[in-house]
């Protein structure tokens, strides 16, 4: 799959360039995030730096593939996923208005700030290069440490705080298309991680999820927001060994040999309760392997088959 050419023919080196510092709040049970911009001035050494680090990054993409919930990419490969269907816009509107009152006018302007966007304009085309801060944003580190600099050969103290701007980007806004080369921080950004619990709500809908059980609710509970349970379901969902009548007869037959705990009523349907959840999971996974070589039984963090 191409990289879009909303990023990969972009003129970087020419194009205009404004730094916006952004907080957020919010974005949880399926709410949007808040978010609050600001730019900042920046001397022409630090945009040249700027710049030459993100034509960094773009080359070092080879390859792209379609964002989905348990799609992963490694160093030389980003996912794709439309503007459309992620909170975006909200930062692309914000950053599109460099106004004088959003300007930074003081240090508490720019402390705790979570992820700073470089917006590039060449003409009518735009480009946004977002990363997460780090620790040396925030209040906590600030406070627990004392800013220094290392002049005439000397360690002195430096009034004027230093922050670090990554030479790394999590994810390009290019017009209708997000390209992701760290999925987690994209995720994390833009609250993207609801889409797992939004893939939950689904799964619990689905006839033949729900024709398993007796009863969703303790699993339901079970699961709640947390993100690893919300992610193991979504694996559920995708591999769907529930729909299999062979692989769920087999674990009626076998879940005991196996060591996992698990009930089933007169009608076969798996009996869901606080304490086998866990092993609920785990066996819709398939993830109870048992050794053929020691004949113990192991959990294994993915199943990927052989053979």
């Amino acid at each position: 799959m191409a990289i879009p050419a909303a990023l990969s023919e972009f003129d970087i080196a020419n194009a205009g360039l404004t730094v916006w510092l952004f907080r957020k709040s919010g974005g949880v049970a399926g709410t949007a995030p808040t978010y609050t911009g600001r730019w900042i001035t920046t001397d022409e050494q630090l945009d040249e730096a700027l710049k030459t680090s993100i034509s960094e990054a773009r080359a070092k993409i080879e390859e792209v593939h379609e964002y989905g919930l348990l799609t992963q990419n490694n160093e030389g490969s980003a996912l794709l996923i439309d503007t459309a269907e992620t909170h975006a816009g909200l930062i692309v509107a914000q950053s599109a208005n460099p106004l004088p009152q959003k300007k930074v006018k003081s240090q508490k302007d720019v402390i705790n700030t979570d992820f700073f966007v470089v917006r590039l304009n060449d003409g009518d085309n735009v480009l946004h290069a977002v990363r997460k801060t780090d620790a040396s944003w925030t209040t906590k580190k600030r406070r627990a440490y004392l800013d220094i600099g290392f002049r005439d050969n000397a360690l002195k103290l430096d009034d004027a705080p230093s922050f670090s701007l990554s030479k790394y980007v999590d994810f390009f806004v290019a017009g209708d298309r997000i390209v992701i080369p760290h999925k987690a921080h994209f995720e994390s950004v833009l609250s993207y991680r609801q889409a797992h619990a939004d893939d939950f709500i689904e799964l619990q809908a689905e006839e033949d999820f729900i024709e398993i059980f007796s009863d969703l609710a303790a699993l339901a509970v079970f699961v709640g927001n947390n993100k690893i349970h919300l992610r193991r379901m979504s694996s559920i969902r995708q591999k769907g060994h529930y729909r299999d009548e062979a692989f769920m007869a087999k674990l009626r037959e076998l879940h005991a040999a196996n060591g996992l705990a698990l009930q089933f009523d007169d009608n076969g349907l798996i009996v869901c309760t606080a304490e086998n959840c866990r092993d609920v999971i785990t066996a819709l996974l398939d993830h109870r392997l048992a050794s053929a070589f020691s004949e113990n039984i192991y959990d294994v963090p993915d199943a990927t088959k052989v053979n």
